[in-house]
């Protein structure tokens, strides 16, 4: 890379980092690339985003950002990992760790919250945004569709009510 087309990553990197809800970082010496690639199109499908750049052009990107805090965890082959939806990136970077060893979670940050590996793991158990908002429609439905059949109730019963009168009429 020249000189300039590094300003560029930097630059591009740092606004795309900092509109970021999660940053995870991991070490990634040894695997393939049918894996690596398999990584970024799980990571792509849940949301996020693979990186993998030289740690000082990452530092330079991190700076002004509120993920500097995370500068020191970008020591070797690293790459990074990131998402919008704060429980996307962790994931499925956790779910590809479970299967590749080689694969191994660093940490990351939250924000301004620094993770360590098992923040990132413990994470990636919670629901996405998407899951809950499924979870709070279907609360709201819930007492709609109640309020629904306790009004209905009453005239099911009447209509029972006049049906059996009819037989006992008929039958009479």
């Amino acid at each position: 890379m020249e000189r300039a087309e590094k300003h560029e990553f930097v630059t591009a990197l740092n606004s795309e980092l900092g509109d970021t809800g999660v940053v995870v970082v991991a070490h990634y010496a040894g695997l393939s690339v049918s894996q690596m690639t398999s990584l970024r199109s799980s990571v792509r499908d849940a949301g996020g985003s693979v990186k993998v750049a030289k740690n000082r052009l990452v530092k330079l990107a991190l700076q002004g950002t509120e993920l500097e805090h995370i500068s020191d965890l970008f020591q070797g082959p690293t790459l990074i990992a990131y998402s919008e939806d704060p429980v996307a990136a962790p994931k499925a970077v956790t779910d590809f760790a479970k299967a590749n060893d080689k694969l191994v979670i660093l940490g990351g940050a939250l924000g301004s919250t620094n993770l360590n590996p098992d923040g990132v793991k413990s994470l990636a158990t919670m629901p996405s945004l998407d899951e809950l908002r499924a979870k709070l429609v279907g609360m709201i439905q819930t007492p709609a569709s109640r309020i629904a059949q306790v009004v209905n109730a009453p005239a099911g019963q009447l209509a029972r009510v006049f049906g059996a009168y009819a037989k006992k009429d008929e039958a009479a």
